[in-house]
């Protein structure tokens, strides 16, 4: 028991740290070496191996005695800190108080049992609510469990609560927000857009500058081409780009989705409402088109025409995949981002050569989150019927 509920803690510490919750990461990690010396001193005191085999006793105390005052000093803080999150942290850090006590009370030979049994079945309560509660809240994503508010907040200044955004920030489930996006896309800015995958950059294919723009905020080589996006496949066909039956069943078979297919470039695409920015997406001969499956951002296409897209990050840096990283890396160098909150995947599109698909088949350019081996499982299916 003493292992696990220290492993747990200190899992529980890693994943604060890994959500970039730095209380939560202390705290826990805090809780994992209060809980393994507790524990590992009370059990070893009480082993029946030649005596004791710590003997903490009058006069041998002094060094537990000190790292129990330690602990509580240090919980104290965090008791503190807790009080302006929500009531479950703030308990859980009362709670670890509690057997800091305890702790301090066993190095001086004075604890009472029933305290400690108290203590400790408040304890258990208090971490296994708590731990429901987050799970619950985390995978149905809104608050089913109560948490409670925080008690102490701190009154920003006015010039604080003033401070803009370094650009447009709305909510992806505010009409308004889309609108506000697709109007400056439809006049040219560069904007962060969630996706199926990971959150991207977004220019208009009507304004060859802002896929320009791109390259200059991303520091993109120019010889990496840029692919667009659209909303459906009959926007495709209505084009009417000399596609093969095969390639038709293809694309119909992964999109949408997080696949894209590189096929022949053409005059169609501006039949499709690339326009000005034909010469600026793709390559010399092809072009990667991709349908999202991705409700905002194919609604945000049907206001806008096709869209060039690239990943939201530095190149060579990891993606975006969440709208804080985009806002923070490359929100001084946008207009505006769009809000959805962390993205469906963790990497980015698969992206499939289909140039040759009625001669030689298809072939994988960059495997993402759609495996290649599924894709290749979706052609030879086709391809047989």
């Amino acid at each position: 028991l003493i292992l696990i509920g220290g492993f747990v803690q200190l899992l529980a510490g890693f994943l604060a740290f890994r959500k970039y919750d730095h209380l939560g990461g202390t705290a826990f990690l805090t809780f994992s070496a209060l809980w393994s010396s507790y524990g590992a001193t009370r059990v070893l005191c009480a082993a029946p191996v030649s005596g004791h085999l710590l003997d903490i006793g009058a006069g041998n105390a002094e060094g537990f005695t000190a790292g129990s005052v330690a602990f509580l000093v240090l919980n104290a803080f965090l008791i503190i800190l807790a009080s302006s999150f929500n009531v479950v942290l703030l308990c859980l850090t009362l709670a670890m108080e509690l057997l800091t006590i305890c702790f301090l009370l066993f190095t001086l030979e004075n604890l009472p049992l029933p305290f400690e049994t108290v203590m400790l079945s408040i304890l258990s309560v208090i971490c296994f609510y708590g731990a429901t509660a987050s799970l619950t809240n985390c995978m149905f994503g809104k608050d089913l469990l109560a948490m409670g508010p925080p008690l102490l907040t701190a009154q920003s200044s006015r010039k604080d609560r003033e401070d803009p955004l370094p650009c447009v920030c709305p909510k992806s489930h505010l009409t308004s927000g889309l609108r506000t996006i697709a109007e400056l896309l439809n006049m040219g800015a560069v904007c962060g857009v969630p996706t199926d995958t990971v959150y991207a950059l977004a220019a208009s294919c009507k304004h060859p500058q802002a896929i320009e723009k791109v390259y200059r905020i991303k520091d993109r080589p120019q010889e990496k081409p840029i692919c667009i996006f659209i909303s459906n496949l009959e926007q495709l066909r209505a084009a009417a780009p000399p596609i093969s039956p095969l390639l038709w069943e293809f694309m119909e078979n992964v999109y949408p989705g997080g696949i894209g297919c590189i096929i022949q470039k053409g005059e169609w695409l501006k039949k499709l409402g690339v326009g000005a920015g034909y010469s600026r997406v793709g390559t010399q001969d092809s072009i990667m088109i991709r349908v999202p499956d991705l409700t905002v951002l194919v609604h945000l296409i049907d206001m806008t025409g096709p869209l060039a897209i690239t990943s939201a990050n530095p190149s060579g840096e990891v993606d975006s995949t969440h709208h804080d990283m985009v806002i923070s890396r490359l929100g001084h160098k946008l207009e505006g981002v769009l809000c959805d909150g962390e993205s469906d995947e963790v990497v980015a599109s698969t992206v499939v050569n289909c140039t040759q698909i009625d001669e030689s088949g298809i072939t994988i350019v960059r495997e993402g989150c759609i495996p290649a081996g599924k894709v290749m499982q979706i052609f030879e299916r086709v391809k047989n019927r």
